[in-house]
């Protein structure tokens, strides 16, 4: 289907992106460095270290992302608990990162976003549903439940209670 070659492919930009934020970062502090000039009195050394910093984080933090959806294409389960909000948060992130993108860079980064932003969306949703059949006779040995509801079936309509009488 198309679950699984989608988190292949999330867990790849992601990591890509990863060592791209990095390299940038780097490349940007090592560029500071150079220059020798100070931006409102901070001091040059201390910007370099923060942009080589800052960006090595944020690329971990990526690749941290990238490591869940990579999980999640080995498993092919959904998400769960920390991974989840971690996919969320990164599309999140990407729809900032493309509404910057627009303004500061141009067009094409702000397509590359939002094209990012839509495969970790497409990868938390496809995973959203419960599959499989829900009448499914348990596994051997395991125990027989016969409180669990069915699946298949519509749930009876939730009725409110009535309303009280004015005596």
């Amino acid at each position: 289907m198309v679950r699984r070659p989608v988190a292949w492919i999330v867990a790849v930009v992601l990591f890509v992106e990863a060592l791209g934020v990095v390299a940038l970062n780097w490349f940007l502090g090592i560029v500071v460095d150079r220059q020798d000039m100070s931006l409102a009195g901070l001091d040059p050394d201390a910007m370099s270290i923060s942009s080589k910093a800052g960006g090595v984080v944020f690329g971990l933090y990526f690749a941290l992302c990238g490591l869940v959806a990579l999980l999640v294409a080995l498993r092919d389960r959904a998400p769960a608990g920390l991974g989840r909000i971690l996919l969320i948060s990164v599309a999140v992130v990407h729809g900032l990162l493309g509404a910057f993108a627009w303004g500061l860079v141009g067009p094409g980064a702000f397509v590359f976003m939002v094209v990012v932003l839509g495969l970790v969306v497409l990868l938390l949703m496809t995973y959203d549903r419960l599959e499989g059949p829900s009448d499914a006779a348990p596994a051997e040995g395991g125990p027989k439940d016969p409180e669990r509801p069915r699946l298949d079936k519509d749930p009876a309509p939730i009725v409110p209670p009535a309303a009280p009488s004015p005596s």
